[in-house]
């Protein structure tokens, strides 16, 4: 069993909420780091594969939580970032 892990895992993943909501109510993307989501996403993933090739519990479904969460937050960067750019153009 990966109960540390596993841990790790929910405090990392228990930011990313606020991080979300924030983000999408201020639609303010200033400080955000694209290359530092794209570097946790491809940590979560090498987590991931790990647990399909080596031992396989239900710790991979918290990388995948945690993978989503990122992935979102990382989506709304790239979303309002490109209308901030699109707007100052105008």
């Amino acid at each position: 069993m990966s109960i540390f892990e596993a841990l790790m895992l929910i405090c990392f993943g228990a930011s990313w909420p606020a991080a979300i909501r924030k983000t999408y109510v201020t639609k303010n993307v200033k400080g955000k780091s694209r290359l530092f989501a794209w570097l946790v996403i491809i940590g979560y993933l090498c987590g991931m594969i790990h647990k399909i090739l080596y031992n396989f519990d239900f710790v991979f479904y918290l990388y995948l939580a945690d993978l989503l969460l990122v992935a979102t937050d990382l989506t709304l960067v790239y979303i309002y970032r490109e209308k901030r750019t699109n707007n100052s153009v105008e």
